[in-house]
């Protein structure tokens, strides 16, 4: 079952994510089972939106994200990201 996260994180500038962005796509494999992710900037920060293939591969994401992030700069906000269980999701064009 696929999973939808959406984050929001206050304080944290598009080049604090590019440059934390960067780093992740140095690791192999830690974006396995993504399926979709999208960053927008707001006036207060960042709200950032995933879709996972499953709960499993989005946490081990976060694990291995976290560490990162923290050496990035990136503040605790103290309010954990929304997960939501998709019933039904496609991609326009797609086969299937």
């Amino acid at each position: 079952m696929a999973f939808f996260v959406h984050a929001v994180v206050p304080g944290v500038t598009t080049e604090q994510y590019d440059k934390l962005n960067a780093a992740l796509q140095q690791m192999p494999g830690v974006f396995d089972g993504c399926l979709a992710h999208a960053c927008v900037p707001t006036d207060d920060g960042l709200e950032i939106f995933d879709m996972w293939e499953t709960e499993q591969q989005m946490n081990a994401f976060v694990e291995k994200m976290m560490p990162v992030a923290t050496e990035h700069g990136w503040p605790e906000t103290g309010v954990a990201p929304r997960i939501m269980r998709i019933h039904n999701h496609w991609v326009p064009g797609a086969a299937g």
